[in-house]
């Protein structure tokens, strides 16, 4: 026999308040304490509470659930920004319904069009590189880089770049190559902005992955630019960073002693791989938290009227550079840097 779902008023006679109380603290409206809503939402996981969504919706207008439209959930970055995204909901009093576009501008679409729907109050979305996302019917919050037009807030990605670039010129590194994946990426592009900015008196060279030269060529050669002399490789991910890591150990090039490798994001493996990866981590929480009370607040005050994406208070959150093993002092006389066998594993493709 199926149970009858908890109520309302089984949380308030629970704690000896008033169901009005226990309406306001779930759906993060009203004045309540932060103690008095934390317990109550503690007893009604503890009930077993559902709310109803088409209840509320006929009482307020809204359903109290925000859209989120991921560029592809397979990325490992990208699971740990929904996460943050929806413990910043939860502690709001909303619900979050998870879209993923599948790196496809069209399944951007889609996605967007999916989820309005299903009626949700308002969107988060980390749009497809260069796109933009505006005028669809209800708030949107964007979470990309502050150089995007559009943009509600995300981490300082050109400062994060700095930190980075001013941690390899501390370490003596005078030829470093720039490794980003797409040219169209604002994020990838304030990324190395930064770095190169921190490098100027420094060689540096910028290689897109997704360029024809490279494709034209079969790839790109890690090997080939460390015998050029370039003593670091900076690469926009920590996914890249491991592949350039890789391919240069296979092919017998010590990284830190003969070369340093870093990346971005600080993705759950960077620590834990050898050596462990130099690289720039956002702080996800703090960028979920400003996007969701900005988007709360547009949805309760519906003053997206102009078919923008909101504005925060914030609209960046700074880096923080995370030194490890994979970088060291560069090796300044040319003569002196150790000999290395290549091998067809010193190639790296896209």
């Amino acid at each position: 026999m199926q149970q009858r779902a908890p109520k309302l008023t089984e949380i308030a006679e629970r704690l000896d308040i008033s169901a009005a109380t226990v309406s306001n603290a779930l759906s993060g409206k009203g004045r309540v304490s932060a103690d008095l809503a934390k317990r109550i939402r503690q007893t009604a996981d503890e009930l077993g509470y559902v709310p109803s969504l088409s209840a509320r919706a006929l009482r307020t207008g809204q359903t109290g659930v925000i859209g989120l439209v991921l560029p592809d959930i397979g990325n490992p970055l990208f699971p740990q920004i929904a996460q943050a995204i929806e413990n910043a909901a939860t502690d709001a009093g909303l619900g979050v319904l998870i879209a993923d576009s599948r790196g496809s501008i069209k399944a951007q679409t889609e996605a967007i069009r999916h989820l309005k729907d299903h009626g949700v109050d308002g969107m988060i979305v980390v749009p497809r590189r260069g796109t933009r996302v505006s005028d669809i019917g209800c708030p949107v919050a964007m979470i990309d880089s502050p150089s995007t037009p559009g943009n509600t807030v995300s981490a300082d990605h050109w400062g994060g770049g700095f930190l980075l670039g001013e941690h390899l010129a501390a370490l003596g590194h005078r030829k470093i190559l720039l490794i980003g994946n797409h040219r169209n990426s604002i994020v990838q592009n304030d990324r190395l902005g930064g770095v190169r900015a921190a490098l100027a008196a420094a060689t540096t060279k910028t290689i897109w992955l997704d360029s024809p030269s490279v494709a034209a060529g079969n790839g790109f050669d890690a090997t080939q630019w460390y015998a050029d002399g370039y003593t670091a490789f900076v690469t926009v991910s920590d996914l890249q960073a491991l592949k350039v890591l890789t391919h240069l150990q296979n092919a017998g090039i010590g990284v830190p002693a003969m070369a340093s490798v870093s990346g971005f994001d600080d993705l759950m493996f960077a620590s834990v791989v050898t050596p462990a990866l130099t690289t720039v981590r956002m702080d996800m929480p703090a960028v979920a938290d400003i996007a969701i009370a900005a988007l709360k607040q547009a949805i309760e005050t519906r003053s997206d009227a102009d078919g923008q994406t909101v504005k925060a208070a914030r609209d960046r959150v700074p880096m923080t550079l995370v030194v490890r093993r994979s970088t060291g002092p560069a090796q300044q006389e040319e003569g002196k840097k150790p000999a290395f066998s290549k091998t067809s594993e010193g190639e790296l493709d896209r």
